[in-house]
């Protein structure tokens, strides 16, 4: 730990653990944020207890990119996680894709270990299905959850199911052996995954060992879920009900750590992979409160994420923070906490917030809103310009595909790629967060703000390496047909036969 820091951390224990919820939420999913039936206390009381950023981001409006860039600390577009198959397409890793998480790649886990931590990740791992790329294999000691998200029920010839693994090796299917009700959302997944993390907790405090734990889970990810304890409860619909078991969860996670004696030993985050997924709403859909369309964009709705940060005895309660934060800053604030320093021989994107977690610093840094190989836009300050502004296609949204409903706002919500390179789209987030009102091209204040906002980004672009697109490449063939362990089950498929093509990714 720097200096500064450690003269402010002055903790009795001889280690610190980390626990990092990465969740899909939306920024006004929370009572703490503004959602009006405040159906989240657990939450709420972990933010009054710890600090709430305002201004946290993602690195990527989609979850694969997203979880990529927490675990990296770098951009997507530096660790592989994009395709070039098309212009600035959002893509991810669906059971076809043949990439995933670079060997080239340092994930957090894999630099903690070497400190003796041990690393668990519980749910969604979204970084390749492929053997080279099981979580086990990049830093993780254990792992309950999925390679991909809980989508089904499929029929086992032209698509297989899910499958759900412990450690090295899977124990079932989605739909078959953990069963999801599509009629009713009715499943039983969060209460497994909160009784895996209390479990590993308690195992890892009996023997005094330094752990990250990575709870991933996917309960508000359409199709959205939660057991029958919860079914009903929420004013909100299904997904409410949804949030209210995750808020419970938490809730009884964070109780644990106190219940323990390891809570002031412990650094636990809270933030989302990506904005609330709006094209299912109102239903299926979360809130991203006053900010600009969801999931898939750039906009603020797509980014802009709800943030906690929980460490009793070192965090202030009821702090607030308006730096400028995003997942990537995970990985180099949990190095900097376990003694670490960030690799050396790579980029690495993410700050150590410590100063502004523990001292109330605001540290100078831009946000960068990438989508696929394309730099959108770029925050700095208050400002945020738009070289790029797309929502989605014509043809996805004559099917109802739209991702700002009920946001329509006129050259700014375009329907085809429109290019403002010359001629940024400027937005000042401080008097117009919901981004619909550009400035002026002809203003003083946007030739004052664009010529700052011109050296940043420039200095950006002269030092971007690309990392090997992974996101390219389909085949029937590698998806999750016997994966490791389907020959105790029982349940290994026949792949069909290898045909990799180009993957098509429509936004």
């Amino acid at each position: 730990v720097g200096p500064e820091a450690l003269s402010l951390w002055n903790s009795k224990s001889t280690f610190t653990s980390f626990g990092v919820f990465f969740l899909q939420m939306g920024w006004g999913d929370l009572g703490a944020f503004g959602e009006p039936s405040k159906e989240t206390p657990n939450l709420d009381q972990m933010a009054s207890e710890g600090m709430l950023f305002l201004d946290f981001y993602t690195a990527n409006p989609l979850c694969s990119p997203s979880r990529a860039a927490l675990l990296t600390g770098r951009l997507p577009v530096r660790n592989g996680f994009y395709t070039t198959n098309a212009h600035a397409r959002n893509a991810y890793t669906p059971q076809d894709i043949v990439g995933g998480i670079p060997d080239s790649e340092l994930l957090l886990p894999e630099l903690l270990k070497k400190a003796g931590y041990v690393n668990k990740i519980i749910g969604k791992w979204h970084l390749g299905h492929r053997p080279q790329f099981h979580p086990l294999k990049h830093g993780f000691d254990e792992w309950f959850g999925s390679p991909n998200c809980h989508f089904g029920p499929f029929d086992n010839r032209a698509l297989p199911n899910i499958p759900v693994y412990r450690d090295w090796e899977m124990i079932g299917r989605y739909y078959e052996d953990f069963k999801i009700d599509l009629k009713t959302g009715e499943a039983n997944l969060t209460q497994i995954y909160l009784q895996e993390a209390l479990d590993f907790i308690s195992k890892q405090q009996a023997s005094q060992q330094p752990f990250f734990l990575y709870w991933a889970i996917d309960a508000t990810h359409a199709p959205v879920y939660a057991s029958k304890h919860f079914l009903g409860t929420s004013q909100r619909g299904l997904y409410g009900d949804a949030v209210r078991e995750i808020d419970d969860s938490i809730g009884k996670i964070l109780k644990h750590l106190q219940k323990l004696g390891i809570s002031e030993n412990t650094f636990v985050f809270f933030t989302s992979d990506n904005g609330a997924a709006l094209i299912s709403a109102p239903k299926q859909g979360g809130s991203n409160g006053r900010f600009l369309c969801g999931k898939q964009t750039t906009f603020e709705g797509g980014m802009r994420e709800p943030a906690i940060a929980w460490w009793p005895g070192h965090i202030p309660p009821g702090g607030v923070s308006h730096q400028l934060g995003n997942v990537m800053d995970l990985f180099t604030t949990s190095l900097s906490l376990a003694g670490l320093q960030p690799p050396s021989d790579r980029q690495i994107d993410g700050i150590d917030l410590l100063p502004a977690i523990l001292q109330g610093k605001l540290i100078d840094r831009p946000i960068f809103y990438y989508r696929g190989n394309e730099m959108m836009a770029v925050r700095v300050g208050l400002y945020k310009a738009h070289y790029w502004t797309w929502s989605n296609s014509w043809e996805e949204y004559s099917k109802g595909i739209d991702f700002c409903p009920g946001q329509n706002v006129s050259g700014v919500t375009t329907h085809t790629q429109e290019e403002h390179t010359t001629l940024p789209l400027l937005f000042h987030l401080g008097r117009d967060p919901g981004e619909k009102y550009p400035l002026s091209f002809a203003s003083d204040e946007y030739q004052r703000a664009m010529e700052q906002i011109s050296i940043v980004v420039q200095q950006h672009k002269e030092t971007m390496v690309p990392g090997v697109p992974q996101l390219n490449v389909c085949d029937k063939a590698v998806m999750n047909w016997s994966p490791p362990g389907c020959e105790k089950l029982g349940k290994c498929l026949k792949p069909p036969k290898s045909d990799p093509k180009k993957c098509f990714w429509p936004h």
